[in-house]
């Protein structure tokens, strides 16, 4: 073989694999276009939530009152699950329901991409039906709400849905603080919906921050025991219990009944759900007394003023205005003491109208709080320009104004804290020096004249072993169609505990009793007695009754 014939034999070989490879190319562009053009679209980058936690509310003490836990949930896409009746056996089985129900459901949703199989299962349940390892079945990671203290506290926290967005209570005023911020990541999926790895983190997700409630656990419970307890004695139609801390302002305990629970709510009755002791108002009758004493006092008059009540009654415009019994002359103490209707008017009509409305509007009647819960109620306080005798002594005594508990609970704060208001707290730590709004010797005289309501008068039942306790009674009428009605009352109790150097302030409502006995003093004032005592106990105050036991 020549040489020359070598050379034309090589460059005949050299063409003959170049065309071999021109040809492949042309094969894999012309018949496999298809295949990678779709393995091109199966993988595709899509942005994911990153979802956040939600922020935990605590008492003072740092006791969770609401917590949130990792859960999954679990979803699918009807279009890409298996037909075949093992592979949907076992789905269904893992999620509890029947094979035909199941079916029935993924049926109604075909049209559609996403539905939803279990919203927050645990992750163990959630992990044995996503280790079945079948197509067109997802989990999500999410949070699930849960409220250790259950009905107890249910009204002052409130609840989620089951997006976790507040709805009620503090879940719902402080949500954007609770709720924190969502992140987002870039991830690569394939055809079929599932992550075949994630990329970046395009924005973390930042977790709600925690919130601490100036509420204690421990004497929410307390306050809840009782009132629940002397709804189901009195059969009455609704109750709330207010405590406040004296020297700040926080709330401590906040109670109501009816309650619910907000861990199950498939069975939720509405008008449970109602913090009644700021959202809902009642007349306060005579526990607004020592308010228009204290427009007495203000105005000149001293401790031993005296009124003659006698004959028991007094006819005012078209009213008579009456007392249980004649108790003839009362000095300004006598008149809180025994809670005389007629020595309270007398009193209201030699003072000017104005100067009583101005001091409850001082106090806060007719104005929200500010609490900072939702749905308060501001009560009503009525600003005539001309007043009827009736409606100024009526209004002395708790009628034509409304207020809340909480309302009426601010007003005795100022009153046990010699004169000073301080703005009410549901948060820790959060509290104001105040203003004072009252003068501190009127104050003291206050303290001193609704000591006597405990120890003479109609609140004796409010009486704790040990303490000095301050305090007054109320009970009122309710409104029916034809006006006042007489068989329909609200009881209440407002008082403060040590009497001259006051810790607590405690207010007692129950609204319709079903006894004979419907007053304040003998429905609400030992439901006072005994919160107020295991109170002043749990939290170690010195006893302030030194008198020998006889």
């Amino acid at each position: 073989m020549t040489p020359a014939f070598r050379i034309h034999l090589a460059a005949f070989l050299f063409l003959l694999l170049m065309a071999g490879g021109a040809g492949r190319l042309i094969y894999i562009e012309m018949s496999e276009k298809d295949f990678l053009q779709d393995q091109g679209d199966a993988r595709t980058i899509r942005m994911e939530r990153i979802n956040a936690h939600r922020g935990m509310i605590l008492d003072r003490r740092d006791n969770p009152l609401a917590v949130s836990s990792p859960v999954v949930s679990l979803w699918a896409n009807p279009s890409e699950l298996p037909d075949d009746l093992q592979s949907l056996t076992e789905l269904s089985t893992g999620l509890g329901v029947s094979v035909d129900e199941f079916t029935l459901k993924m049926r109604r949703a075909e049209s559609r991409n996403f539905v939803y199989l279990r919203r927050r299962a645990k992750p163990s349940e959630a992990d044995a039906i996503l280790s079945l390892g079948l197509p067109g079945v997802y989990g999500e990671k999410e949070y699930h709400r849960f409220y250790p203290g259950g009905e107890i506290a249910a009204h002052v926290v409130g609840f989620t849905n089951i997006d976790d967005v507040g709805q009620e209570g503090i879940e719902l005023s402080f949500d954007d603080w609770l709720s924190g911020k969502p992140g987002k990541k870039k991830v690569l999926k394939n055809l079929y919906g599932e992550i075949v790895r994630d990329i970046m983190p395009v924005a973390e997700a930042v977790p709600g921050r925690n919130l601490r409630l100036s509420i204690d656990q421990r004497l929410q419970f307390l306050a809840y025991r009782e009132l629940k307890s002397a709804i189901a004695q009195y059969e009455a139609l609704s109750g709330s219990f207010v405590l406040l801390d004296v020297q700040t302002g926080e709330v401590l305990a906040m109670a109501n009944q009816p309650s619910y629970n907000p861990n199950n709510r498939i069975q939720l009755d509405l008008s449970s759900v109602r913090n009644r002791a700021v959202t809902d108002v009642f007349e306060p009758g005579s526990t607004v007394k020592p308010f228009t004493v204290a427009v007495a006092l203000e105005s000149g008059l001293d401790l031993d003023y005296t009124i003659d009540t006698s004959p028991g009654f007094l006819r005012v415009d078209d009213a008579v205005i009456k007392d249980p019994r004649n108790r003839g002359v009362l000095d300004l103490g006598g008149i809180l003491a025994y809670s005389s209707q007629v020595g309270i008017s007398r009193l209201a009509l030699s003072l000017n109208e104005y100067d009583i409305w101005k001091q409850f509007q001082t106090l806060g009647f007719g104005e929200v709080t500010g609490v900072g819960f939702p749905g308060e109620s501001s009560g009503f306080l009525p600003n005539r320009r001309r007043w009827k005798d009736i409606e100024r002594v009526t209004f002395a005594y708790g009628y034509g104004l409304t207020v809340t508990p909480l309302q009426l609970a601010s007003a005795y704060s100022t009153i046990a804290s010699g004169g000073i208001k301080r703005e009410v707290t549901l948060i820790a730590d959060q509290t104001s020096k105040g203003e004072r709004v009252m003068n501190a010797q009127i104050a003291f005289q206050l303290q001193s004249m609704l000591g006597r309501v405990i120890t003479e008068g109609t609140g004796k039942k409010a009486a704790i072993e040990s303490y000095d306790v301050g305090g007054k009674t109320g009970t009122a009428r309710k409104i029916g169609k034809n006006g006042y009605d007489d068989t329909r009352h609200i009881a209440f109790f407002a008082g403060f505990a040590p009497q001259y150097s006051p810790r607590f302030v405690g207010v007692v409502l129950i609204n319709e009793p079903k006894t004979e006995q419907v007053g304040g003093g003998s429905i609400a004032a030992p439901i006072f007695s005994r919160v107020m005592s295991n109170v002043l106990r749990l939290l170690s105050v010195p006893p302030t009754d030194t008198r020998e036991a006889v």
